[in-house]
């Protein structure tokens, strides 16, 4: 695919992206930041998508990716100790604004939900999330369509069933 038509093609998702970036940060303005990295990204490694291949999902894929990793960067960051005597607004601004520990557990409740899926379930779950859709989930597992929408339908039960603490916590911010 030539070049300037991919780039023009990646930034016609920008809106689906904007709304998967806040779905992870709950943030305006991280989300923003989240949506340009994964189209610098995705621009600058263009060459490493394979024409004919689900576009929306490789952008999802580099926008998780992108995420877990800003996270992992800021997680260490955070874990340094500040040792200052006054505390400068943008420490105080940061610290009201988001709180990283509690996002922290939730990841790993979720990493750890996600690890105790049978992988038969996680894959195709990981392909719908990521953007693909049932039949190439099909095609590229070699599965029947209801198989992949039942495996689909089984991880989100399970996933909901291991994370119920959340809906709970949910249902009582609503």
């Amino acid at each position: 695919m030539e070049n300037s038509k991919l780039n023009y093609q990646i930034c016609t998702h920008q809106s689906c992206l904007e709304k998967f970036a806040f779905n992870f940060t709950k943030d305006v303005e991280n989300a923003n930041d989240l949506v340009q990295d994964t189209l610098i990204k995705a621009i600058r490694y263009h060459h490493l998508y394979k024409a004919g291949t689900n576009l929306r999902g490789w952008l999802f894929t580099i926008m998780r990716n992108t995420f877990i990793n800003d996270y992992r960067r800021n997680g260490r960051k955070n874990a340094l100790i500040q040792t200052s005597e006054d505390l400068n607004s943008v420490q105080l601004k940061q610290s009201a604004v988001t709180n990283y520990s509690e996002g922290k557990f939730v990841m790993e409740d979720i990493n750890k939900a996600m690890a105790r899926l049978q992988p038969e379930y996680s894959g195709p779950f990981l392909r719908y999330f990521e953007g693909y859709k049932y039949h190439e989930i099909a095609d590229e597992l070699n599965i029947p369509i209801g198989t992949v929408k039942t495996r689909i339908h089984m991880a989100r039960q399970f996933l909901k069933n291991e994370l119920k603490m959340y809906n709970k916590r949910l249902e009582m911010m609503h």
